[in-house]
């Protein structure tokens, strides 16, 4: 049952990412970056800690925070 909530909350953590990219254009570099960072840290964290809601979340936020910083160095 926990596996599948973990599962289920990553999926949840990439859509949220793809919406924001909705509005893509008015976005700054920083911002892109956070949101591309923020959806593949998700990921990853899901896939390195087997679904744990902890790692999706953790590599989430450490994701979008080397994003942004990636972001403030572009154009």
């Amino acid at each position: 049952m926990f596996s599948t909530f973990a599962k289920v909350a990553a999926v949840a953590v990439v859509s949220v990412a793809a919406a924001g990219c909705s509005t893509w254009d008015s976005m700054s570099s920083r911002q892109k970056g956070a949101v591309t960072g923020a959806g593949v840290g998700g990921v990853a964290g899901a896939a390195i800690t087997g679904g744990s809601v902890l790692g999706t979340v953790g590599g989430a936020a450490i994701g979008g925070v080397v994003g942004d910083q990636i972001g403030k160095h572009q154009k």
